[in-house]
């Protein structure tokens, strides 16, 4: 049974920093994509990180330069380095991954998710 734990998440100021950790298990094989979401109260749930089993990477416009996803295989788990925070970065955060054999990214579809993470940033 594939499970998705994340931690990290809290209040910073703007400007600050955080590190959000995901711990994943179960999954018989490693997922092709494992990915960052967000959702804030009002707003569509949206892509912030991606990174691929060829450790690629790809972000979201909103976070580019200023977020940095990663994994480390031999805990099985992800990250998301959240630097230069802003107010609007305030949101729940998720990490998912996609159904075994499938691609994920921007477009694609999620199956996994964790439990999420609240992230606020104040001005």
């Amino acid at each position: 049974q594939v499970q998705l734990v994340e931690s990290g998440g809290g209040s910073a100021q703007a400007g600050g920093s955080l590190r959000l950790t995901c711990a994943a298990s179960g999954y018989t094989d490693s997922p092709y994509c494992m990915a960052w979401f967000r959702q804030a109260p009002g707003k569509e749930r949206e892509g912030v990180g991606f990174i691929y089993s060829d450790g690629s990477t790809s972000y979201a416009a909103s976070v580019k330069g200023r977020f940095a996803i990663s994994k480390d295989n031999a805990k099985n788990t992800l990250y998301l380095q959240m630097n230069s925070l802003k107010p609007e970065d305030t949101a729940m955060y998720y990490c998912a991954t996609p159904p075994a054999e499938t691609p994920g990214g921007a477009g694609g579809a999620y199956k996994f998710w964790g439990q999420g993470t609240q992230v606020t940033v104040s001005s």
